[in-house]
């Protein structure tokens, strides 16, 4: 029943007069309130089998029976099937009533749930369903969920007619190319690829019947139906540890399986003994986080939610989700609004600078604290690295960018970066990123770069290695290669390549014989340029290479030109 009535807008609610109202009668209403049905009448059949007093009699139960509902102003309208009589009467009012239906929204996404799985001999699987949004058309290319198994839509029958497209609110059979029979079953839903996902955690408002046989408690196991699919769900109560029948509250279910379900779906709990509706209500977020009991922040954004506020609901959306951010895509599938309100309460809150816009494409916003947050973050490991490395002039662009949080997105580094240039907290210089007025050498390392810049320049044209250095001066590699980067940013001496350091005096006088040997010769080669300086093979080809890289030179097969300036 749950299934068959999801999609209608107009019911008839059947009782027989010789028979009058039943339990699952009373069962099928309050389904149909919780579901959300605005319009219907009711049918009193097998008139002809009463007296007019017990119809009167019936008609009455009828009317204190529909009191409070949807159904409370509606026709009661007695008919006989078997001598026809009020048959016209019914279809009457039905088609009156169905002129006053409204339509459902053609906009949006197709959503279409499979109540029906069946082959078509040379056409393949085939799923029968009511169109719940949006059009769909042969050639759309589709997905189902929550398999998200993808395919085409190869045809369309509407109401058993061929169709070009099928519009919401029609029964629709729609032959599924590229998706076989074993793979879709009913509680399927067929909707355009990569646009919606399937959920395990929903928040939602909950209304416990009022005649719910027991209250429902914290934790407790249910079996969920909406649409065609039904899936065991445990409740949490946010706010309390029981749910009389007739109250209502907030709460979230977690599902055993995923399902497609969206902000503003209507649903139904039964309980598993006895096997009764016990009540229902509204998915307000359907991918929420799994909520703390008593939260306040969480049930403010619920009742932001339920109350239709926007630009409420999407403040507090992005601020719960910390430092991850939240998308224009999540955002609007969480704040169960449609592109333009949502686009007008994003205006208004960037406006105020309650959020911020980090990514561009796809659009991710992070509320101002946030972003604070983060920058605050980002210095500590800053000034935590600086500690740890007192020889260098600053970190990496890519090592800082690692230390953001796992749960934030790296795209935010660019913006958290440019902010704090802004701020004077720190400069970037190429691919470094440099505290601003710290001082990046301690005493301890100023008593030991000095010493090594002295045995660098003792070593004159031929300098002492890394390995030599570290015996020298009994250090690991880390150590010197840090000491040696300190002295090359200060200017003492030059990397040539690789382990190879000279001081800056000594390799001005190597560059100064080189530039006066070729002012007058005009070339070089290299066993002439050992000659003239008297440097091994060890030290003659990296400061040739080098002094080609200063453009000081340049290579002409084996031999250096004076490269003009």
């Amino acid at each position: 029943m749950v299934a068959g009535v999801g999609g209608m807008d107009l019911v008839m609610l059947v009782i027989a007069a010789d028979e009058g109202i039943m339990p699952q009668t009373r069962e099928h209403l309050d389904i149909l309130r919780l579901l959300g049905v605005k319009c219907g009448l009711v049918a009193l059949t097998k008139r002809d089998m009463v007296e007019a007093d017990w119809l009167d009699l019936v008609s009455e139960e009828v009317r204190e029976f529909a009191a409070g509902s949807f159904l409370e102003d509606a026709p009661v309208i007695p008919v006989s099937s078997r001598s026809g009589e009020g048959i016209d009467l019914l279809k009457a009012e039905l088609a009156r009533l169905a002129e006053q239906a409204a339509e459902k929204r053609r906009d949006g996404h197709f959503r279409l749930p499979v109540d029906r799985v069946f082959t078509v001999a040379g056409f393949g699987t085939v799923v029968t369903g009511t169109l719940l949004s949006g059009e769909i058309s042969a050639g759309d290319e589709l997905e189902l969920l929550p398999s998200c198994r993808e395919g085409r839509v190869r045809g369309i029958q509407a109401h058993g007619a061929k169709a070009d497209k099928g519009q919401a609110g029609q029964r629709l059979a729609v032959n599924l190319q590229g998706i076989d029979l074993d793979q879709a079953h009913r509680g399927d839903v067929v909707v355009p690829r990569g646009v919606f996902r399937p959920t395990r955690t929903v928040d939602v408002r909950l209304d416990c019947l009022p005649a719910a046989p027991r209250e429902l408690k914290h934790r407790a196991m249910l079996r969920l139906h909406s649409a065609t699919y039904e899936v065991p769900a445990q409740l949490i109560l946010l706010d309390r540890n029981v749910l009389a029948p007739g109250e209502s509250a907030y709460a979230q279910l977690r599902l055993r399986e995923p399902a497609l379900l969206l902000s503003g779906d209507s649903y139904i709990i039964r309980a598993f003994s006895p096997q009764v509706t016990v009540g229902g209500g509204t998915v307000l977020d359907p991918f929420s986080p799994r909520r703390r009991r008593r939260s306040e922040d969480a049930l403010r954004l619920l009742e932001a939610l339920d109350s239709g506020d926007t630009i409420t609901a999407v403040s507090l959306i992005v601020g719960q989700s910390m430092l991850s951010g939240v998308s224009f895509d999540d955002l609007l599938l969480r704040s169960g609004t449609t592109r333009k309100p949502l686009e007008t309460a994003l205006a208004a809150l960037l406006s105020s600078g309650d959020l911020l816009q980090l990514v561009r494409e796809p659009r991710i916003f992070l509320s101002r604290s946030s972003f604070t947050t983060l920058c605050d973050l980002l210095k500590k490991e800053l000034a935590a690295w600086m500690a740890a490395n007192p020889l260098k002039q600053g970190i990496g662009k890519e090592e800082l960018k690692t230390r953001l949080p796992r749960r934030s997105d790296q795209r935010f580094f660019t913006p958290l970066l440019a902010a704090l240039e802004k701020e004077g907290a720190m400069r970037s210089d190429r691919e470094l990123v440099i505290p601003v007025g710290t001082a990046a050498q301690s005493q301890t390392a100023a008593n030991m770069t000095g010493p090594i810049a002295g045995f660098i320049a003792d070593g004159g044209i031929e300098p002492p290695t890394l390995r030599e250095i570290t015996e020298k001066f009994r250090c690991d590699e880390k150590t010197a290669r840090d000491h040696l980067a300190l002295l090359v940013r200060q200017g003492v001496i030059v990397r040539i390549s690789g382990d190879l350091h000279y001081s800056a005096g000594a390799l001005d006088g190597l560059r100064e014989k080189l530039v006066s040997f070729l002012k007058e010769r005009g070339e070089i080669t290299p066993p002439e340029y050992r000659e003239l300086t008297g440097l091994s093979r060890k030290f003659l080809i990296p400061l040739l290479e080098h002094f080609d890289s200063e453009k000081v030179t340049i290579r002409v097969g084996d031999k250096r030109l004076l490269r003009k300036k």
